[in-house]
Order: structure tokens, then C-alpha cells, then sequence
């Protein structure tokens, strides 16, 4: 093979996309052909895809792929012809050879040239030997060669961009750097957003054309005053000014009619124009969601054959527009889900018979648009997952005792299946078993702010389904305000908003929750996690969102809410790096800028915060408004069901009742908070109850506050030890009742309210 002459690059790389494009049509031609080796049409598209491939390898002279491509022709050919019929070792060497046809032209050096006209050598002696039904080694199996379309797109203005372009009809081709598109859809934005600043100018227009409307009427009114009330003394000169008066405001208000008139019609065409720039634009950056799937057949082809299994792979929404940009970082994600679907959705064979089910398995690859989201499912008619295979796992590997395990609802249970490292399988396999796929999964939807979430059915198979943004250029967005700032918030990543009274603010082990969807959901203000100035409640209710998923789900209190909107996505400068908490910028209709937020940063921020033991409580003013007046008493005890005894009991009569885990968390509590009374156990770890006494006693600013003590120790010597302490009561546990409880906080500091 000779080098490639330089002068002639541009033919090779626009052959480079017509051999992409017939391999993808040889490749899934070649997959149903295995299942119906005789279908005429299908037999069709591939000899004329080998047949145009040979075509245009002679024209920009690469002899390799004349010589691969004519042998395949010769190989369709005989098959239309029925002397060969096409079956899976047939299959499996003509993949071998589209394999190769992508390769070619990938070669630049003399050493790559040479060792892929070595393989193609081997594959054509391979392959005609077959043909002429004598014995031959396969041709070896060559490495796809990695493609990189990063940088360039192709924007195809045929309808098809699977198929060659017609002869009759030639398709003009461009060619269009990603970075001059993005600019260009950022531009257009941009252009979107100014164009709406004309809206509100026409209404602060329409407003002076009704200032100026009164004051005509005013000024009639006064016309016709003067005229009645003094016409026979008013000089003529005054009457003549008057009526310039009039004429001049009536010329004004026809005129400013007109303008306004005319400002009207180009704000509609300007909106309608940029709206029509902006959707042009992104619709260049959309591509049919077929155009990303062109290798998942083979892939399951190859997976499923050597597993011992019959997998038949269905796409569906081949045609729905998907955003370039997500498109691209599907690949990956899919490619995981997939074979996880292959390897353990569908059973093996003589399982199915068993069950009655088809030998062949059937994965399912779908793409939708709904509620103006991107929603792509991998879903299989396999076997489900195994939830008690999956308790043992969850136990096994320490995620979780046998007594939690047993409590996991089923959706619970399959979120363990997105941890990293977590694996059903003992033994490493090519395809499974190392723990890693899922985790991947999840990574790559968060990066594009989506979410995944998975169901099953036993006997009946699983589904995976993936919830993304339409496009990554714009996104419809919760704004609010944090600080007196205006904030966009991913509307794919708000459960839900409410406005939540403060009598539904409850406090459990030292942090604030709220009752949602029958769950306790823990509650935080976006002041903290943006660190902006203390959060201060206008009213006794507080505006909240609710992001996040299952356990991880947390209320964040912000200020105000200003209604959703879609923001044309700015990404930050480079140069600053990852900004905490922040993913973009935008701007909002009126030419404000605005940060859109990384609610998964917020939500990791919230899990510091409670992991550091630094999340603080909504302010007072709000959150206590039910309860301004009521007596405060701080529960201290790790027994969870000691706790939640005494602080419903206390409430119910009236008491605002805070608790503490432990006696370091009570003692930090007491130093931050403003208590009437604490309630101790002695036995806690960190700092038992005893300890907390004494501290409390020693510090010059808490040394009145009142302390009691419950505990199961009933002896003299520990009620000695505690009142000597500086406890004000001691009540032993085993003699414990509802009533001594009370009595005995009303003793030390009275009613509930004061």
C-alpha cells in the first residue's frame, strides 16, 4: 500500500464518512440478515453499501478498500443468487470485514498502512475460500480504531442521514467546527433574550400613552371651563393659545398612538426572527437519536453469542432529536445497560423454554420526549432482579444488617444496584462482576443534570429508564430568590415546592424535618448552604423545595419564588475553575444575569453540613413563630424511642421540645440555643449525662438553667451522683410514668406557656 498523498486529505476524510456511514448500514444489515438470511431487500441494501464503498475507495484511491469491498459485493451477490446461504459463521466473518471497512484511512503511517492491508489480505483469502467451500482460516479479528468526531460535526441536509445522498439529487455537505456552533447557538440566545426587552419598554410606552390621554381630557375639561364660565371677558389671543394647546396634545397623541403602533409590530417580527435564529440553531445541534445507537446491535449481538444466548435488540423513537452534546456522552451509559440487560435480564435458553417464554430474549432501546424532558429506557423480558438475591448482597457487604435489609422497600433496595463497587456477582466475567456500570450510569446522567431510576418485575424483566434535559443550551428552571439574589434551579431536580407552616417544623436527633409524602424530609436554608447573610422569615410560613431522591431528600428554605422560566445556558469562564454550588450563568428576560445551581453540589453541601455537625436551624422568627411564648426544653438521651417518648409527650403539652443524640450534641446545643430546661439520660456515649451536668453547672452563663435527669439507674448511690452533679431532679426510668414526667417538669419551671 502506498502512503496517502497529502493534497488529497479532503477526499480521504470525506470517504472516511461515507465508509462510517456504510459500515452502520452493512452492520445492521448483517444483524437482520442473521435472522433472515434470505431477505431480498436487506441482501439489496448491503451488496449496493459494499458496491458504493468499492465505488468511491477506486475514486479516491485506496486499493485496500477496493479489494475489501468487492469481495463482500461478491459474497451478497452469491447469496442473492442462493448459492450461499448467510449463516452465523458467514455473519460473524463479514462483521470482521466492517470492522476492517471502518479502519481504513485511520492508517497514517507506512507501519499501520502495511499491517492493515495484512488483514484485509488474510480477510479476502478468508473469506473467498468460504465462498469456493474450501477450508481456511478465519481472517483475525482487527481492533476498531478509535474515531474522533469531537471536534467537527456534519450537518446533512438530506432527511436521511443513514443513506447515501440520491445521484439525481445531490445534498450540498458543510462542514462546521462544534465551538462555531456552540457560538453561534449562544449568539442566538443571547439575541433571544434582548428581543424580549421590547416587551416591557412597549408597556412602559403604553403607560405614557395613557398619562398623556388624561392629560388631553384634563385639558379639555379646562376648555370647556373657561368657555362656559368666562367667554365674554377671555382675550382672543388666550383662546387661540388654548386651542394650539389642544391641537399640538392631539397631534402628540396620534403620533405616540402611531409609534406605539409600529413599536408593537417589530416587537412581534423581532421575537418571531430570534425565536426562529434560536431554533434553527439548536436544531443543528440536535441529531435523530438512531444516530447514536448505529453500534448497540452488534454489541448485543456480540455479548449475547458469547454468553450462549439468543438476545434480538429493538430500538424504538429512532427519530427523536436529542442534543448532540447528550448524545455523545450516551454512548458509554448505554453500552453499560445494555449488556447489563444481556447478561443478567435474559436468561439462558432452556431456562425460557421452561418458562415458556421465547428462546430468543428481547431488549428493548426507546427514546420519547414528554413533559419537555428526553426520557430513554433499556428495558428487557428477562428474569427481573432477584430482591432477596439482592438483601444477601446488601448484607454480605456490609451496606446494611439482616434487620435493616428486611425493612427495604423495593425501590429502596434497587437504588443499592447504582453504588460504586456494588455487585451481584461473586465471580469476575468479562462482562460483569467488577462493580462498575452502574455507578458509571448515574455519573454521566447527573453530569447532564438528568436522574435514573430502575423497576422490575419478576419473571417479567427491568426497565431502565433515564430522565434528561431536552438539550444542554437551554433549561427550564425554577427561579427564586436566596439574599436578595435571583437563583435558577433545575426544574428535572425539584421534587416539589410548598409553602410549609412553621407548626410543621419538627426537631429530630438535633435536626429540623417536615412531614412529606409520608416521610421525614430534613429542612435547611439555601442562606447556609450558599453562605450568604443569616436567613430572616417575613411571615410564619416558609417557601421550601424539595430536591433530591428517597433518603437523600432535603427541604431548602429560600426567600422567595419568582416563577420558572427557560434560561439560555451561559457556561462560567474556564478560569474559574468548579465554582461551589453553581453550574451556569443565564439571564432572565429583563437582561439580569443569574446562576443557575448545581443542586447535586447542594446536595452534598447539606450532607457536610450534617456530617461536620455544622447545619444549622431555620430562623427563630419563623420557624418558632407558633411557639414564641412556649417554655423550651432540650431532650438529651440516645435511646431513639426515650427520645421521641418525652418530646411527644412534652409537646403535646405544650412545651417546644428540641433532643440531642448524645451528651456532646446537648452540650453543643445548650451553648447555641436558649433552653428553660434540660432533660438528661446519664449512660450516652461521647459525653455521658453526668459529665453534661457538671459542664453545665460550671459555665458562669448556663449555671441557672435547670437540669433533670432520667435514667434507668435507680440505686441511692446514682441519684446521690447526680445531684451532686447539680441536678435539679432525678426520675428513675423504671418507675417512670406520663404524669411524673410532667409534674415534674411544671415543678422546675412551671406551664408550658408563660
Amino acid at each position: 500500500m502506498t502512503s496517502i498523498d497529502p493534497g488529497r486529505s479532503s477526499l480521504l476524510e470525506l470517504f472516511q464518512e461515507e465508509a462510517r456511514g456504510q459500515a452502520q448500514i452493512l452492520s445492521d444489515g448483517l444483524i437482520a440478515l442473521e435472522r433472515a438470511p434470505r431477505d431480498p431487500v436487506t441482501l439489496e441494501a448491503c451488496m449496493r453499501a459494499a458496491h458504493s464503498l468499492k465505488g468511491a475507495a477506486r475514486v479516491v484511491g485506496v486499493p485496500v478498500g477496493v479489494t475489501l469491498a468487492h469481495v463482500m459485493e461478491d459474497c451478497f451477490v452469491a447469496a442473492q443468487d442462493g448459492r450461499v446461504v448467510l449463516d452465523a459463521g458467514y455473519i460473524d466473518m463479514l462483521l470482521r470485514g466492517v470492522d476492517l471497512i471502518v479502519q481504513i484511512g485511520e492508517a497514517r503511517d507506512i507501519d499501520a498502512q502495511t499491517a492493515l492491508e495484512r488483514h484485509v489480505d488474510a480477510f479476502v483469502d478468508a473469506l473467498n475460500a468460504r465462498l469456493e467451500g474450501t477450508e481456511a482460516a478465519e481472517a483475525p479479528l482487527s481492533s476498531n480504531a478509535a474515531v474522533d468526531l469531537s471536534q467537527e460535526l456534519t450537518l446533512d441536509e438530506t432527511p436521511d442521514p443513514v443513506q447515501a445522498p440520491s445521484r439525481t439529487n445531490e445534498a450540498r455537505m458543510l462542514r462546521m467546527r462544534a465551538d462555531t456552533l456552540d457560538r453561534l447557538l449562544s449568539h442566538s440566545g443571547e439575541s433571544l433574550v434582548e428581543s424580549r426587552w421590547l416587551k416591557p419598554f412597549s408597556q412602559s410606552m403604553l403607560r405614557v400613552k395613557r398619562i398623556q390621554h388624561d392629560a388631553s381630557r384634563a385639558l379639555e375639561r379646562l376648555h370647556e371651563t373657561l368657555t362656559e364660565t368666562n367667554a365674554a371677558q377671555l382675550d382672543a389671543r388666550a383662546h387661540a393659545a388654548l386651542d394650539d394647546v389642544r391641537r399640538l396634545t392631539a397631534e402628540a397623541h396620534r403620533q405616540l398612538s402611531e409609534r406605539l403602533a409600529e413599536l408593537e409590530n417589530f416587537d412581534r417580527r423581532s421575537t418571531h426572527l430570534a425565536q426562529q435564529i434560536y431554533d434553527e440553531a439548536l436544531a443543528c445541534r440536535m441529531r435523530p437519536f438512531v444516530d447514536g445507537t448505529g453500534g448497540f446491535a452488534r454489541m448485543v449481538r456480540d455479548v449475547a453469542r458469547g454468553l450462549g444466548k439468543d438476545v434480538r435488540l429493538v430500538i424504538a423513537g429512532e427519530t427523536t432529536q436529542v442534543d448532540r452534546d447528550i448524545l455523545d456522552l450516551l454512548d458509554a451509559p448505554l453500552g453499560h445497560l445494555l449488556r447489563n440487560a444481556v447478561d443478567h435480564g435474559i436468561e439462558e435458553p432452556s431456562l425460557r423454554r421452561a418458562l415458556g417464554k421465547p428462546e430468543a430474549g428481547t431488549i428493548t432501546l426507546e427514546a420519547r420526549h414528554s413533559a419537555g424532558s428526553l426520557f430513554i429506557s433499556v428495558s428487557d423480558d428477562g428474569a427481573g432482579v432477584d430482591l432477596d438475591a439482592l438483601r444477601r448482597a446488601v448484607v454480605r457487604k456490609n451496606l446494611a444488617n439482616e434487620e435493616t435489609a428486611a425493612r427495604l422497600t423495593e425501590a429502596e433496595l434497587l437504588e443499592f444496584l447504582f453504588l460504586p463497587g456494588f455487585s451481584m456477582r461473586d465471580a469476575v466475567t468479562d462482562v460483569s462482576g467488577r462493580g462498575v456500570g452502574l455507578d458509571a450510569v448515574q455519573d454521566v446522567v447527573r453530569q447532564v443534570r438528568g436522574s435514573v431510576r430502575v423497576t422490575q418485575e419478576a419473571h417479567a424483566g427491568t426497565r431502565f429508564t433515564l430522565q434528561l434535559p431536552l438539550t444542554l443550551s437551554v433549561i427550564r428552571s425554577l427561579i427564586v430568590e436566596v439574599a436578595g439574589e435571583p437563583y435558577g434551579l433545575p426544574l428535572a431536580h425539584v421534587a416539589r415546592t410548598l409553602v410549609l407552616p412553621a407548626s410543621a417544623i419538627d426537631t429530630l436527633e438535633g435536626q429540623q424535618h417536615f412531614s412529606f409524602d409520608g416521610k421525614r424530609v430534613g429542612l435547611v436554608t439555601a442562606h447556609q448552604i450558599l453562605q450568604t447573610a443569616a436567613f430572616e422569615a417575613a411571615s410564619d410560613a416558609l417557601n421550601v423545595v424539595v430536591i433530591g431522591q428517597g433518603a437523600a431528600s432535603y427541604g431548602i428554605v429560600i426567600d422567595r419564588f419568582l416563577g420558572e422560566r427557560m434560561l439560555v445556558v451561559q457556561p462560567l469562564d474556564k478560569r474559574l475553575g468548579k465554582v461551589r454550588n453553581i453550574a451556569a450563568g443565564a439571564l432572565m428576560e429583563n437582561g439580569d444575569p443569574l446562576l443557575i445551581a448545581d443542586l447535586d453540589d447542594w446536595l452534598r453541601s447539606v450532607e457536610k453540613l450534617v456530617g461536620s455537625g455544622e447545619l444549622g436551624r431555620v430562623g427563630a422568627g419563623a420557624a418558632r413563630a407558633s411557639v414564641a411564648s412556649a417554655k423550651r426544653v432540650l431532650v438529651v438521651d440516645d435511646s431513639l424511642t426515650v427520645r421521641e417518648l418525652e418530646r411527644k409527650l412534652l409537646a403535646s403539652r405544650g412545651y417546644d421540645v428540641s433532643v440531642a443524640v448524645d451528651g456532646m450534641d446537648g452540650w453543643n446545643a445548650v451553648r447555641g440555643e436558649r433552653f428553660d430546661l434540660v432533660i438528661t439520660d446519664i449512660d450516652m456515649p461521647r459525653l455521658d449525662g453526668i459529665e453534661l451536668v457538671t459542664l453545665i453547672k460550671r459555665d458562669a452563663q448556663l449555671s441557672a438553667l435547670p437540669v433533670m435527669i432520667v435514667s434507668y439507674k435507680d440505686r441511692a448511690e446514682d441519684r446521690r451522683r447526680g445531684l451532686d452533679a447539680g441536678a435539679d431532679y432525678y426520675l428513675a426510668k423504671g418507675s417512670f410514668h406520663d404524669q411524673a414526667l410532667i409534674d415534674a417538669v411544671r415543678d422546675l419551671i412551671g406551664e408550658a406557656k408563660s
